[in-house]
């Protein structure tokens, strides 16, 4: 028997348009160009950790940089409250974020102002996997899927 999933649905505002800035962008990331051509070694860095602590249940906080915060839980069918959105979302939202910054930077390094840039990024996992069901089945995704409208 399938656990049941709690479903989320996304809303989307239809009239959202975001007018960014290309030249402030374009003008930022000159000057970010301009610092590590004079500085070469400053350019790999260590990212900022995010360190995750089990709490009661399956919910897990989240802490980062500058008290950046965030809480996990899975659904109530596998042993969480199903209060908090699932890590595997946060993983699709990661993502999603990441390819909408790239493309907007991208952009404006070409001067082209964009008004609206959506990333939605979605992913199959298998349950065996994730139970411990099946060893040889991966517990993360089987496979992700992003698609970019602008």
């Amino acid at each position: 028997m399938r656990p049941a999933r709690r479903r989320s649905r996304t809303r989307i505002r239809k009239n959202y348009s975001c007018s960014m800035s290309t030249t402030e962008i374009s003008d930022a990331m000159a000057r970010a160009i301009d610092y590590l051509r004079d500085h070469p070694h400053e350019a790999k860095y260590t990212d900022s950790a995010a360190t995750a602590v089990l709490e009661e249940s399956l919910r897990v906080s989240v802490i980062g940089p500058d008290g950046a915060n965030l809480t996990t839980d899975m659904p109530r069918s596998i042993g969480g409250r199903g209060e908090s959105p699932s890590p595997g979302w946060f993983l699709r939202a990661a993502q999603a974020s990441c390819l909408a910054s790239l493309i907007g930077m991208e952009a404006a390094r070409a001067g082209v102002t964009l008004n609206r840039v959506e990333v939605i990024v979605d992913s199959e996992s298998d349950d065996y996997g994730i139970l411990g069901i099946d060893d040889s089945v991966s517990a993360g995704p089987l496979r992700s899927k992003a698609r970019i409208r602008v």
